[in-house]
């Protein structure tokens, strides 16, 4: 091979590690995978735990209990007796005949069933006390991925500013591939449990290094909107496919099928991390980012954190108690209880790319509010479905209220960091993290406890209310004030005067001249 077809590979690699654009599919093929991983257990886990548990427990007693005596032990001793002096049958302690005479011959008649309660209609799951106490369970399970992002998210957030997103983001991909493998052969709800909260670490390495490696190589707020609407599109897709591909696949498949699909794709994203990121490479930030809690003490990024929370707090909801709701109300099979979310999931893929470019022309605070009411308007609707067929419309407006919110807020993190803070972003989108994590860990986790105290449909009256009573806050975050503003009223304040620097002093030419002091002034 000449030397020259030998360097093209190494010069792919290094235009490619230069490009922008392949950073953005690094990101979004991340996102793709944990929001695939995030909801292909969707459907899988009620399910799998009412068979392994439930039938599983019912049918080892179940032989014990229905199975028939023979039926000469049924009958009563001589509750029959039969004469053969004219062959007929005599009935002794009012029994029913034992045979029968048809033209001279014996004929027994046909064996009566068990007695068994009968079976519940169209298929409805048994166990209505079982599925109350599993809608608690399963939704400790989905909030326990949500509530370990939320202790490591501001961890990283700092890691990134030490050493850079790029090896953050390739741990993020190990731990992720180790917890969809643990996922594919756990048998029991412990291990489920212990493969969730590892997905919880992965992603927080994964989201927190991804959004904020995007923030810093797309420095126009308009690009840095339309990227993250993309790579907040490669959220929706996970979201999308994850649930109903989670749900087909262990009705015709089996259980570990989804979860070996997705340990490949995230090989394959491990190897694309690899060629591009450079994940041993140390590339800290050259300025200090302003700490956690001194944006934790802002109040518009704290509306910002709070609508992305509320937003997915509904859907957060939904995962776990929609599909227990489906199988005792609809007695829907097990390919409909992912299908179910299919609907948000579309509409969410089309509302991030919509507004990633709408919400900058519109308002990117008008989007949001819009959005949350939206998002409140469509939970109070859920209940009001009689079959999957209705939950179409609300579902549909949920996922497309979301995405304008998501598409809305990401970037407003961001531009408020530059125009208030430091222009560094791995705290603030630590902190978004955190608010997508306080929505996922709070919902599933109290939702599973109120279906079972007061039921599904006041679950979804209480936030739907409160995500239209949060709306108005977004008005807020219509025109924020600038740092430059409250330098100026400290200045007002204080009778210290400020002076800032914004032009550097021309330099001179060499070599310098009698002239050149004087070209110098009146350049300034």
């Amino acid at each position: 091979m000449p030397p020259a077809a030998e360097r093209v590979p190494w010069r792919w690699l290094a235009a490619g590690r230069a490009s922008r654009s392949l950073v953005l599919v690094v990101v979004f093929v991340a996102l793709l995978l944990d929001n695939m991983l995030l909801t292909v257990v969707v459907p899988i886990v009620p399910t799998f735990l009412y068979t392994t548990e439930y039938e599983g427990a019912n049918s080892s007693v179940a032989p014990a209990r229905t199975e028939p005596a023979p039926p000469a032990l049924k009958s009563p001793p001589f509750s029959s007796m039969f004469s053969y002096f004219d062959n007929t049958t005599v009935t002794v302690s009012g029994s029913t005949s034992a045979m029968e005479l048809v033209n001279g011959t014996e004929i027994s008649p046909p064996s009566q069933p068990p007695t068994t309660s009968p079976p519940p209609p169209s298929g409805c799951p048994e166990g209505k006390e079982f599925l109350a106490k599993e809608n608690v369970r399963v939704g400790l399970l989905f909030a326990s991925k949500a509530l370990v992002q939320l202790v490591v998210n501001p961890s990283v957030g700092l890691l990134t500013n030490r050493i850079g997103y790029h090896i953050p983001m390739f741990i993020g991909f190990v731990i992720m591939f180790l917890s969809t493998v643990m996922f594919a052969f756990s048998g029991t709800y412990t291990l489920l449990f212990i493969a969730r909260a590892l997905q919880g670490i992965g992603s927080s390495f994964s989201s927190v290094a991804g959004l904020g490696m995007l923030a810093s190589v797309y420095t126009d707020d308009f690009e840095r909107g339309n990227a993250m609407g993309i790579a907040l599109g490669g959220l929706a897709l996970g979201v999308l496919i994850g649930a109903p591909f989670g749900s087909v696949m262990y009705e015709f498949v089996g259980k570990s099928s989804p979860f070996l699909v997705l340990a490949f794709l995230a090989l394959l994203d491990g190897a694309l991390q690899l060629c591009i990121l450079q994940p041993s490479k140390i590339c800290p930030e050259s300025t200090k980012g302003t700490p956690v809690f001194t944006l934790l003490r802002d109040p518009y990024i704290l509306v910002a954190a709070g609508a992305l929370c509320f937003s997915n707090m509904g859907v957060a909801m939904l995962e776990p108690t929609l599909p227990i709701w489906m199988m005792q109300t609809m007695c829907s099979p097990k390919w409909q209880l992912g299908m179910a979310f299919l609907p948000a999931s579309i509409s969410y893929l089309i509302g991030t790319n919509l507004f990633g470019i709408l919400a900058n022309k519109m308002g990117r605070w008008l989007c949001s509010l819009i959005g949350m009411a939206v998002v409140g308007i469509s939970l109070l609707c859920v209940p009001l479905a009689k079959n999957i067929y209705g939950l179409i419309g609300p579902n549909g407006g949920l996922g497309f209220a979301i995405g304008m919110v998501d598409s809305a807020m990401m970037p407003i993190m961001g531009y408020l960091v530059d125009l208030r803070h430091t222009s560094v972003y791995g705290n603030v989108y630590a902190i978004a993290d955190v608010a997508f994590c306080m929505g996922f860990a709070i919902g599933p986790s109290t939702g599973g406890a109120i279906v079972r105290a007061i039921g599904f449909p006041w679950l979804m009256v209480i936030i739907g209310v409160i995500n239209i009573a949060y709306a108005p806050l977004c008005w807020y975050l219509r025109n924020p004030p600038a740092k430059e503003e409250k330098i100026a009223i400290l200045s007002q304040e204080c009778p210290m005067q400020t002076k800032s620097y914004t032009t550097q002093k021309t330099l001179r030419d060499f070599p310098l001249t009698d002239d050149s002091d004087v070209e110098a002034e009146n350049a300034e």
